[in-house]
This record gives C-alpha cells, structure tokens and sequence, in this order.
C-alpha cells in the first residue's frame, strides 16, 4: 500500500488487517512492513486494542520538565515551520521526549478537544509500549521518520487519525532527544507530511548544533562504541578499543603511564607492550594532536556524560542525571578499569533514585531497560504515588509481576556484570535476601 493510494479505501483495507490480527494474530500480506512489526510489538506489550495512553505528568511537574528538556529550545522553530500548518489544516503539532512522554501538543483547537478523548495531551506516554502503533511512538522506536495512517494504529481509538513523525538528535552526539509529529485527518495522508516533519526534525537538529558548545565531547554511556564530537563539528566512531582508551584518558587528565593504561585495559593478563603502542598509534591517527604521550593523556579538555552525571548527582541533580544517563558505560566492554567505573557509576545513581523518593525519578528509571526489572524500584515507585495517580494501578501489577516471578523473599536490583539487554542495557539480577544464590 502506497502513500498515493485513495486513504478512504486503504482505511477499509487495513481495519480488516487489523482485525485479523488482533483476532486471530496473522498479518495480511498487505500490510506495509513498518506497521506489521510495530503490530507485533504493540501486541506483546499490551493486553487489547482498546485503551487510553496512560498521563504520566501533569502541572507544575510537566512544566519544570519540559522547561529543562534540550527540545524547549527550538520549539519556537517547530512552532515556525509546523505550527501555522496545524492551525489552517485542523491539525496537532506534538513533541515528545525519548521516552514517548508527550511534551507539547498544539495547534487547531477542534483538534486539540477531540484528541483530549483519546489522551493525546501533553504528560501523556505515546511510546509503541504503552500507546501502541503511532507516528512518534514507532519513530522513536525504529529511529527514522514514519506516516502511519488511520486504521495502521493498533489502538482502535486512534484509528481516526492519521500522523507523520520524524526523530531528533542531539546533533554532537546522535543521542535520540525525541520526535516531532503532525497529527491530524486524511489530508496528511499525502507523502509531503512525512517530509514535512522530517525537514522540520532536520533544520531543528541544525539549530541545536548551532547552538552547541565548541569543546570535544565524548560520549559513551548506553553504546559498545563511544563518539567524539570535535571542536569543528566532526563526529568521530571510534572503534571498541580506542573508546575505551578515550574514556580512561578523560577520567585521568593528569595522564597514565603505558603500565597503568595497560593494567586498566588489560588488567593482569600479559600483554605485549607492542600491542598498546599499536592500538595508540592508530587512534592518534584518528584523533590528531588531542592525544599526548609521555605520559599518555588529553592534550585538550574533554567533555563526557559520564562526568556531566557525575556532576548532576554531586550537586543533588537526581532528575537531571537521569536526563544525562543513556545506558551503562561501553556496556560490554571487559576492560578492567572500564567495569569498575561502569558499576560505580550505575551505583551511585540508582542509590540517588531509590533514596530521593521521587515519583518522576523511580518512574524514569523503571521504565529503563536496564530497571524494568528491578521491584525495589517498582515497590519504591506505588509507595511514592499519589493514591489518584492514573499510572499507579500499572505500576502495582508491574510490582506484583515481579514479585511472583522472582519468588518471596527475592529482592530484585541492578548488579553491574549482570546480562546484558540489547547491548546497551542491564538486565536486572536476583539477590536473595534470605537464602544463599545457588
């Protein structure tokens, strides 16, 4: 099914689809690729097709978030290039975080009363997991621009609507910041929608790289390979290795020896001096003068999340290092020192969230891959909601899950080394409290 079909007539065409789907779990080989599979996902995820996205954030809670969000700044641009569209043609500007968490949702007011029913506001949760198929939930799944239309949404109450989306970036660092979507009737059924959003997407990530610092930042938190943004606006991958090597340098300005650096990669395991010469003289190459020998070290300062967490979680920031935080460091890599500042790490910031009593906090890291099993957080997280919480019956049946899968007197939380999930995240690990682990 193309975008230049007749949508009255792919609408009738795919809500059989649908229903076979839902009834009976077969998808019709006329169902475009991009929506079966988000399909599948929805369907694992949520036990019907009819349901309300649950609202997560409202109030003064909604607005200091999106207030420090990185997207608050070039809304005026999204307002620019998307906003008059929304108000002539009937339709809805939304922004929304990494997390499907919607930030914005503007535009004509007709639209805006009718997609009240359906709890497409702002604080709501739009991601594919709790508000199935949708423009900016499947975008942010799948990182690229998507037009899902009417009847493609696995939840019949949004089956009247149509919605194109694209991603955006933090430009320095390629960290997905969230989409932009335009949300509206079967006149955004056309192919100029979808390149609408992702031209607008485009132009905002220009203007955030504009608008960012001029020092390398490196960035290595919730990736196997870590990226250097230059001073000229380079983005350097780097290789397994050298991310490694890169991290350890920025931890130790004052430099490392060539023994120390080999003990932090290598640990005791004999190595050959040759090799670390050899992996050094590649990544100078790559690098330039920013790496010194002599002892070995940055010539030049260099910016890492992982020292911007840090610093969030010193100065009582627990919500601003959760905005910082992208996953574990290098999460598989094995290098000694590397591990040891990983599980550090990943310590001292779930302490800060279970100890803070912050609904927003412990929600944000339960919905993490590497804390969607954890129930201390979980239990941590019902204690801390209000009674009138709309999310709060989700969260005891997550709680309750957990507990009859792990088993009384099993008590779940992040362990660094334990599993990996996906590569960028920790799968949660049993400790258990009152009888040895076998």
């Amino acid at each position: 099914m193309s975008s230049a079909d007749d949508p009255a007539e792919r609408s009738r065409a795919v809500r059989g689809a649908h229903e076979e789907f839902v009834t009976g779990g077969t998808v019709s080989a006329g169902v475009r690729t991009v929506v079966a599979g988000s399909w599948r996902r929805s369907a694992a995820a949520l036990p019907a097709a009819d349901f309300l996205a649950p609202v997560e954030l409202d109030g003064a809670e909604l607005e200091e978030y999106r207030r420090a969000h990185p997207l608050a700044s070039v809304m005026p641009l999204f307002r620019e290039l998307l906003g008059t569209v929304a108000d002539d043609g009937a339709h809805l500007l939304a922004v929304c975080d990494a997390y499907g968490r919607m930030l914005w949702v503007e535009g004509h007011r007709g639209a805006r009363s009718r997609a009240e029913a359906m709890n497409f506001v702002a604080g709501a949760r739009w991601d594919e997991r709790h508000a199935g198929t949708n423009a900016p939930g499947t975008a942010l799944a799948l990182d690229h621009a998507v037009q899902i239309f009417a009847t493609e949404h696995y939840n019949r109450a949004v089956q009247p609507w149509t919605c194109a989306a694209a991603p955006v970036h933090d430009p320095r660092t390629g960290r997905l910041l969230g989409a932009v979507d335009l949300t509206g009737g079967d006149q955004l059924a056309a192919p100029h929608s979808l390149a609408l959003v992702r031209a607008t997407a485009l132009a905002a990530e220009a203007r955030l790289a504009a608008a960012a610092g001029p020092g390398p930042l490196l960035s290595a938190l919730g990736r196997d390979e870590a990226v250097l943004a230059t001073a000229d606006g380079r983005r350097i991958h780097l290789g397994r290795r050298h991310s490694e090597i890169l991290v350890l340098l920025a931890a130790h300005p004052e430099g490392l020896t060539g023994d120390q650096l080999a003990t932090a990669l290598y640990g005791e395991r004999p190595v050959p001096p040759v090799t670390l010469r050899a992996e050094l003289s590649r990544l100078r190459r790559l690098v330039g003068p920013l790496l010194g020998s002599r002892p070995y070290r940055l010539c030049a300062p260099v910016a890492t999340d992982v020292a911007r967490v840090e610093r969030e979680l010193a100065a009582g920031d627990v919500r601003g290092a959760l905005r910082t935080y992208d996953g574990p460091l290098l999460p598989t890599s094995e290098a000694p020192e590397v591990r040891r500042m990983r599980h550090v790490l990943e310590g001292r910031l779930r302490r800060a969230v279970l100890s803070c009593g912050d609904a927003w906090a412990l929600q944000l890291w339960a919905d993490s891959a590497w804390g969607e099993e954890d129930l201390e957080v979980w239990e941590r997280l019902l204690a801390a909601l209000p009674v009138s919480a709309p999310q709060r019956a989700g969260v005891a049946a997550e709680a309750r899950r957990l507990r009859e899968m792990y088993g009384a007197g099993v008590r779940v939380g992040v362990r660094g080394g334990a599993a990996l999930r996906g590569g960028a995240g920790l799968r949660a690990e049993a400790t258990f409290a009152q009888r040895p682990r076998p």
